[in-house]
């Protein structure tokens, strides 16, 4: 192991040289990942109606980087391409959320796990889904889990686990000298949220709510909502602070990678579970004392969440062809560390890959609303494969790959009540098969350019380069094979052709556990 060791000083951190060489040199690595923030719902982006001190204190000590994205804005598959550092359309099954995960596919905490690192979770590692080996026994795909500790919640849809005290568990139960990864998934700011405890418990005040997007209503339930929101991201950044500072008490920050992002976009209408700018756009701060060159650093290279996984083995002096990986899509980042520069380092770092296929239940036949989508110089270009579909879901039965929320309620009650058809066209109707945005001025994704003749060049230009990248990348979409998605089961028998099931009277979608009655719309 010492010549690993010395390998990774070698790629990370060559002023390390004159220290020790032994293997606790490895950096450790701890992985926070709230459950729905979009970005940039982060004080150290300015958000002026949340505090986050710890994602703040990551951000000033290290690099915060402006322009970090999820391939697929959904929970399964956005951890999924976090820990195989392959799109999503690269990953059969897992694709889809709440899936069988596929056993060919390796995760970074996995590789860690058996090349001398003590890893561990709290709360939720990748899921929904199912994950099981050869031998039908589980897997552990973010490591050993350490859930035993409980708290008691400030306010209802919280959830009462004690986090930054199970994570103190795990160093406890850690063979000493050997190198950790720790991942907490927070299961903040996920829905459900106790209405209006932002204010009430919070101590926010309406007028504390940004500018309404608009794609919502200007309302005072929108405002409570935002910061009900606001209130759980900061829980879970309470955690992260705890996090902090019981490593510096052990005198193991500094040579500690600390990693705060999210898995998906915010769970409200035309975000999370879709492709626009808010659905897969993440905050990302990143620190790590002994690695990274002048901290404090804004950076705006793009990162996809499937160059997490290869930066973490590179960290780790991990091979990814020598320990039963399947090949990555991502590349490394440890060069940005190194770097002393801000804003755009590598000039190759100009994109992003999106898209989706299956998410929640609610289509017949358990169908998806594929789309691929590419992020370059300023445009989100998108194309949607199936636009006769719903995309947020069927409306008889509740569309539901949008949470049940205050939000969503009060959009459908204004259709269902001939208020408006506005928002709800823009948060539940069909779509065209493009879609184009200039995201630097229209970040909310509410003109489409796709259809204006001025726009033609790019649009043309940015669909040719789509193709041609997923193309390399072998999607099945672009092979006429995309329908396979479909043909994957839900991992969870409720979840399993809920369409027919439910149109045949057999159960309802409160039973079942996913909505309010009042977020259907009857036609």
């Amino acid at each position: 192991m010492k010549n690993t060791s010395l390998r990774t000083l070698i790629l990370v951190a060559p002023a390390a040289l004159c220290a020790c060489t032994n293997e606790p040199d490895r950096p450790n690595i701890l992985l926070a990942i709230g459950d729905d923030i979009s970005y940039p719902h982060m004080s150290a982006y300015g958000c002026t109606f949340v505090e986050t001190p710890g994602f703040d204190r990551v951000a000033a000590d290290g690099i915060l980087f402006n322009n970090a994205y999820t391939p697929n804005a959904k929970s399964s598959p956005s951890r999924a391409c976090l820990l195989t550092g392959r799109n999503s359309w690269q990953l059969e099954e897992a694709c889809n959320h709440v899936p069988f995960f596929p056993q060919k596919y390796t995760t970074f905490m996995e590789s860690l796990g058996s090349n001398g690192y003590d890893v561990g979770y709290t709360a939720k590692g990748w899921a929904p889904g199912v994950a099981v080996d050869s031998e039908g026994k589980p897997r552990q795909l973010t490591g050993k889990p350490f859930n035993s500790r409980k708290t008691v919640p400030p306010a209802a849809g919280i959830a009462n686990s004690d986090y930054s005290g199970n994570f103190e568990d795990f160093l406890n139960s850690r063979e000493p000298g050997k190198p950790f990864c720790f991942w907490y998934g927070s299961h903040e700011p996920h829905r459900r949220y106790e209405y209006g405890s932002g204010v009430t418990k919070g101590g926010k005040n309406l007028s504390d709510a940004e500018r309404i997007l608009k794609f919502w209503p200007e309302n005072d339930t929108v405002r409570n909502d935002l910061l009900d929101y606001a209130f759980e991201i900061e829980y879970f950044d309470t955690h992260l602070v705890k996090m902090l500072k019981i490593l510096d008490e052990r005198h193991e920050l500094e040579n500690t990678v600390v990693i705060v992002t999210a898995d998906n976009g915010m769970p409200f209408p035309r975000i999370k579970g879709q492709a626009y700018e808010y659905s897969n756009h993440m905050p990302l701060a990143i620190m790590w004392g002994k690695g990274i060159k002048n901290p404090g650093r804004v950076v705006d290279d793009f990162i996809s969440f499937i160059d997490f996984a290869p930066t973490i083995l590179d960290l780790a002096g991990i091979n990814q062809s020598e320990n039963g990986m399947q090949p990555m899509e991502g590349k490394s980042f440890t060069d940005i560390f190194r770097s002393v520069k801000s804003g755009l380092i590598r000039n190759k770092r100009d994109h992003v890959l999106i898209g989706k296929e299956r998410h929640d239940v609610g289509r017949p036949d358990d169908q998806g609303y594929p789309i691929r989508g590419i992020i370059i110089n300023g445009f989100l270009y998108m194309r949607n494969f199936k636009p006769e579909r719903w995309p947020a879901g069927n409306p008889e039965t509740g569309y539901l790959n949008t949470d049940a929320s205050p939000t969503k309620t009060l959009i459908l009650n204004m259709k269902r009540n001939n208020r408006s058809d506005y928002f709800w066209n823009l948060n539940f109707g069909k779509r065209p098969e493009e879609e184009l945005y200039n995201i630097s001025i229209d970040p909310e994704c509410v003109n489409n350019l796709a259809g204006y003749p001025e726009y033609n060049s790019v649009k043309n230009d940015l669909e040719s380069l789509l193709v041609k990248k997923l193309g390399k990348q072998n999607d099945p979409r672009m092979q006429g094979k995309g329908d396979m998605f479909d043909q994957y089961v839900y991992a969870e028998e409720r979840t399993r052709d809920f369409y027919n099931r439910y149109m045949k009277g057999e159960l309802s979608v409160r039973t079942a556990g996913w909505v309010d009655s009042t977020d259907f719309e009857h036609n």
